[in-house]
C-alpha cells in the first residue's frame, strides 16, 4: 500500500478499468472518466474485432484476483482454421494445452467496469475532457471546446482513451515531444455469423477462423452464445476494394465467388455489410509518455497498433503490470515509477507495432502458401526435439511475458535459419529427417 493519492483515470475502456483496479489495490482514490455513455446501458454492435486474450493479459488480470471472473466468459482457441478456397487447414498455435482465448469486447468491457466499481473506484461517464493542465494535473471538463470548463485537480492523472487521446494531445505541444501516426490503406468491416437454432456453433468453436486471400481477409472467432464476431480486412480502393462493393449483389457476388464457404453462414451477409461502418487502422508511436510525476499515458493513448497479432489489449494490460512492478520497487518516488515505466515498455511497444504489421501479411498470405506452412512444420518439429533451443515466434509473444522486442530479435534470427533450411534438396521429403535437425542445429551455433 501507498500513500492514498487522488488518481484520475481518463477513459473507460479494458485498460483505464484495470488501471483503476490496481490504483485501488495500491491504496488510491480513483476516479475514471469518460466521454461516452456507461457501456453496460447501450448496446455494442457494429466495430468490432473480438479480443484474444493469452499470456500477457492474463498475467495482469491474474495479478489482481479477476483472471476466473473473466476465463468465465472466455471460448479458448487452440488452432487456426484455414479456409482456402477449395480446402479447410488446421494449423495449432502452440504447445499441447496452450490457446489464446476469444472475448467479446463488449461483453469483457462491462465485465471489467464492473470489478472496477466492486474494487472502489467511480465513474463518471459522459464528461468530456478536453484539456488537463500538466503541471498539476488538472482536469478541464465541459459540454463543448469552447465553452466553459470546470476544473477538476488531481494528484495523477492518467491517459488511457485511446489512440486519439486527449491526455497526449496537449502533451504532444511540449517541445521535445516525438509523435508518428500511420493508417493503413486497409480498412475492417463487421459481419456476424449467428448461432444454430439450438445454441450451437457453425463453424468449430475452438479455431480461429481465417479466410486468406493476399491482401485482404476474412476472421470469425467464437462468442458465448453460439455466435461469431467475423471482420473483413480489405483495402479502401483498388482492385478487390471497399471502394468496388456499392451494392447488394456486388457484395454477394463477392463473397460467393472469393469466400465460397462463408455464404451459408453469414444469412444477414448484406444486412450487415450495410448496416456497420468501414473503420480505419492506425498504428501511433510517441515519446514520452509522462511528464514528471503528474500525467502518463497508457495503453493505446501511447501505442496504438494494428490488431493482427491480438496483442492491443494484452500490450495495454502489460504496460499495467510493469507500472504496478515500478511501484513497487520505487515506492513514493512517482518520477522515478514514471521514468522506469516507460523506458521499459517503449522499446517493447515498438517492437509489438512492427510485428502486427507484419503479421497481416501472414495472416492474409503466407497461411496459403505451402512453403510457408512447411516452414512451421519443421518449426514445430524441431521445438518439439529441441525446446531450449528453439521457441517459435508466435509462442514467444503470445505464450510467454519475455519482452517483445527479445521476440522480435530472435524471431529475425530464426527466420534467416528457416530460409536457408528451405533451399534443402528435396526439402519437402526430408523435412522430418535428422538431416534437417543437424542443420538447424548447426545454423544455431
Amino acid at each position: 500500500m501507498q500513500t492514498s493519492k487522488q488518481i484520475a483515470v481518463v477513459g473507460s475502456g479494458l485498460v483505464g478499468s484495470l488501471l483503476a483496479i490496481y490504483l485501488r489495490k495500491a491504496g488510491h482514490s480513483v476516479h475514471i472518466y469518460d466521454r461516452s455513455p456507461d457501456i453496460r446501458q447501450i448496446q455494442f454492435s457494429g466495430r468490432s474485432i473480438n479480443l484474444a486474450m493469452s499470456n500477457r493479459g492474463w498475467k495482469a488480470l491474474d495479478g489482481v484476483g479477476i483472471g476466473d471472473a473473466v476465463r468465465e466468459i472466455a471460448i479458448p482457441m487452440d488452432k487456426r482454421a484455414i479456409h482456402l478456397v477449395d480446402k479447410l487447414n488446421f494449423q495449432n498455435y502452440g504447445q499441447e494445452g496452450e490457446s489464446i482465448y476469444s472475448i467479446s469486447r463488449g461483453i469483457l468491457n462491462r465485465k471489467m467496469i464492473d470489478l472496477a466499481e466492486a474494487a472502489g473506484a467511480e465513474f463518471f461517464f459522459e464528461q468530456k475532457i478536453w484539456d488537463v493542465t500538466l503541471a498539476d494535473a488538472t482536469l478541464h471538463i465541459g459540454e463543448t471546446e469552447r465553452g466553459a470548463w470546470e476544473d477538476k485537480k488531481y494528484d495523477m492523472v492518467f491517459g488511457a482513451d485511446g489512440a486519439f487521446s486527449r491526455i497526449r494531445h496537449r502533451m504532444q505541444r511540449q517541445s521535445m515531444f516525438n509523435y508518428s501516426q500511420e493508417f493503413l490503406n486497409i480498412g475492417y468491416k463487421e459481419l456476424n455469423i449467428p448461432a444454430n437454432a439450438d445454441g450451437s456453433h457453425k463453424l468449430d468453436k475452438n479455431s480461429f477462423h481465417i479466410w486468406p486471400r493476399g491482401e485482404y481477409m476474412l476472421i470469425a472467432l467464437p462468442n458465448l452464445d453460439g455466435s461469431f464476431t467475423c471482420t473483413l480486412f480489405m483495402p479502401f480502393e483498388g482492385e478487390n476494394s471497399f471502394d468496388l462493393l456499392k451494392e447488394r449483389k456486388d457484395v454477394v457476388s463477392f463473397f460467393e465467388t472469393n469466400f465460397p464457404d462463408s455464404i451459408d453462414v453469414i444469412p444477414e451477409l448484406a444486412e450487415d455489410f450495410f448496416k456497420n461502418p468501414t473503420s480505419t487502422l492506425v498504428t501511433m508511436k510517441c515519446f514520452p509518455w509522462t511528464y514528471g510525476d503528474k500525467v502518463a499515458l497508457i495503453g493505446d493513448a501511447c501505442h496504438a497498433i494494428v490488431p493482427f497479432y491480438g496483442q492491443g489489449m494484452n500490450a495495454g494490460f502489460e504496460d499495467i503490470s510493469i507500472l504496478y512492478e515500478m511501484m513497487e520497487k520505487y515506492g513514493e518516488d512517482w518520477e522515478m515509477v514514471f521514468s522506469e515505466y516507460e523506458k521499459s515498455r517503449k522499446p517493447n511497444a515498438d517492437a509489438i507495432a512492427e510485428l502486427s504489421y507484419r503479421n497481416f501479411l501472414e495472416m492474409s498470405s503466407k497461411t496459403a502458401d505451402d512453403k510457408f506452412l512447411l516452414q512451421k512444420k519443421i518449426e514445430k518439429v524441431f521445438s518439439d526435439r529441441h525446446p531450449d533451443k528453439w521457441i517459435p515466434l508466435y509462442s514467444r509473444v503470445t505464450f510467454s511475458d519475455r519482452p517483445y522486442s527479445e521476440a522480435l530479435a530472435i524471431g529475425d534470427l530464426q527466420n534467416a535459419i528457416m530460409q536457408k533450411v528451405l533451399l534443402t534438396k528435396d526439402i519437402e521429403k526430408i523435412w522430418d529427417s535428422k538431416e534437417v535437425e543437424d542443420k538447424i542445429l548447426e545454423l544455431l551455433r
